[in-house]
This record gives structure tokens, sequence and C-alpha cells, in this order.
């Protein structure tokens, strides 16, 4: 089977594409980057720019599932013309994907798209599956809504779609874990505002085991893609001081100097969700990394 990914270079793309390849599938990616583009017979890039609603329709050529994971990075400060980055980076990635499929012949069957945890509501004592609705209008739950609206119109054109809501994603190569644990392995760690809220977390081998898992299994609707047990921001940090063996000794960093220095940004840090795993442990995946500690063990070697 061919697989078109879209994201491949990134940090999660990157797994995903290793461990598909790993499992003797071909792959096909889109870049926007002509210089990253190769020819391999298991591994073929393809040109694309979709600002400028510009592919290479050639990049479906014997593809049967498409996985997205087009996107702005969300961790850039949020100014206005950024946040509108943000929304249409994944909207126009998907539409342009939407007309290519619809304009061309194609055996693509299953569309798998990224999504994010951060449609749900920030709220400490609600658990969140699937099923919830009650999203509200933040800017965060608005951009993952639009989001996954673009991918539904796939459906359109008789094509099973997929959509993945990630959570906060452990990786030693890139990402959060690096940010975080750099100071706390200084002694400068310390958690964030009351450091009660929820992170509904993921390792990210888990996380490239799931996409592979929807795509053999030709899953549809929304899964969460989060670890079985979430952690509060303060014991995420204690955490990571124990696998690193030293010491938190800061008092955690107060909800009004995160807003002046990261400005409408500091909710990334400061908004709980706690999310559940059910309903993809349901469909038969066993993650490998249940717990915390576990993960990060893994994650820093030790």
């Amino acid at each position: 089977m061919r697989v078109l990914i879209t994201g491949a270079t990134g940090l999660v793309g990157n797994e995903i594409t290793e461990l598909l390849l790993k499992n003797g599938l071909k792959v096909n990616y889109l870049t926007t980057s002509q210089d990253k583009i190769q020819h391999q017979p298991n591994y073929r890039g393809y040109y694309w720019n979709p600002t400028e609603g510009i592919i290479d329709e050639n990049c479906f050529i014997d593809v049967e599932t498409v996985i997205n994971l087009a996107g702005a990075n969300i961790s850039e400060r949020w100014t206005s013309q950024y946040k509108e980055e943000i929304v249409e980076s994944r909207t126009n990635a998907i539409n342009l994907l939407y007309n290519a499929l619809k304009n061309n012949p194609n055996q693509v069957k299953h569309f798998i798209t990224a999504s994010a945890i951060g449609v749900y509501p920030s709220n400490s004592d609600v658990t969140y599956s699937e099923d919830f609705t009650g999203f509200e209008n933040s800017f965060l739950s608005n951009v993952v809504i639009k989001w996954e609206d673009a991918a539904s119109q796939i459906e359109r054109l008789g094509i099973k779609v997929c959509k993945i809501r990630i959570g906060l994603v452990l990786s030693a190569q890139g990402g959060a874990l690096p940010k975080m644990s750099k100071p706390i392995s200084m002694g400068f760690g310390s958690a964030f505002g009351s450091g009660k809220q929820w992170q509904s977390w993921i390792h990210i081998k888990d996380l490239s085991e799931i996409f592979l898992f929807a795509l053999e299994n030709q899953l549809s609707g929304v899964f969460n893609a989060v670890a079985p047990n979430p952690v509060s921001n303060a014991q995420l940090v204690r955490e990571i001081a124990q696998v690193l063996d030293v010491p938190v000794l800061l008092p955690n960093v107060p909800k009004f100097f995160l807003k002046l220095i990261l400005g409408e940004m500091h909710t990334l840090l400061l908004e709980s969700q706690k999310v559940s795993s059910n309903k993809i442990q349901n469909a038969g995946f066993d993650f490998q990394f249940e717990d915390l500690d576990f993960a990060l063990k893994n994650l820093f070697h030790k």
C-alpha cells in the first residue's frame, strides 16, 4: 500500500513516516520545500503550496490513504496575523486536497487527519470523550472546529475520514518536552499557574502507532490520542525532575507573569483538559506507554 502524508518532515510526521516504512508501506509526501523532495522507490516527494493553491497531482498515484498533518505551529506568539495563519494553514491544506481529489482520478479510500484536544473547554472536573459537543467560543476550540469541518467535506467524495485529536506530545527530539526539561535540569523548573490543570499527554511512539492503527483498521470518526493516565501540570514537572534526578525548588510561575510574557498564548500552559482514551482502546489499540514515569524514562533513556 502507498500512503500520502502531508507534514511528513515535521516532528510527528517523521515518526509516522519511519513507522510506515518499517511496516512495509510506501510513502508519498507533500512538501513546500523543493529541496526536501526525494525520489526513492518507497519514499517519493511532491511539491505543493496550499497558500497559492498549488499541488502536484502525481502525489496521488497508487495512493489509498492520505494522512494529513499540515498546519502552522501553535507555539508561536499569537498575533492577529499569526492566528489567521494557524487557521488558514490547516483549512487551506485540506481544501486543496479535497479539490485535487475531486478533480483528479485516484484510488484514495481513507483520509486520516490530525486534530487537537484543544477543542475541549478548560475544566478540571470533566473527563472529555469524543462525543462531547459543548464547545466554547475560544480561539483554540474554533481552530479545531474549522479544521475538522474542512476534513468532513472529504466524506462527500465517498472517502472515510478519521480525525485524531492529539494531546501533549512527548518526544526527546522536539516539541514541549525539551523546552520543559532544560530549565528543570538546571534547577529552574516550576509548575505553571496553580499547577492543578490536567495535562493529557502521549508518547510520540504511541501517537505514531495510533495513526498506523487507524490506517490498518480503516477507522472513521473522531478519536482522542492521549495516554490513559493524564497528570496535573505540577505532577508533570515533578516527574520530569525525578527522572532527571534534580529537585524542584522554585514556586509556581504565576498566571499574570505568563500572560505578560506570552500574551494570549499563555492559555496553552494553563488550560485544563482531562481527556479519555477509552474509545481508541475499545477499538483494540494497546498503549505501550500508559504511565508518565515509564514514558519519561524511555525518552530520557533512564
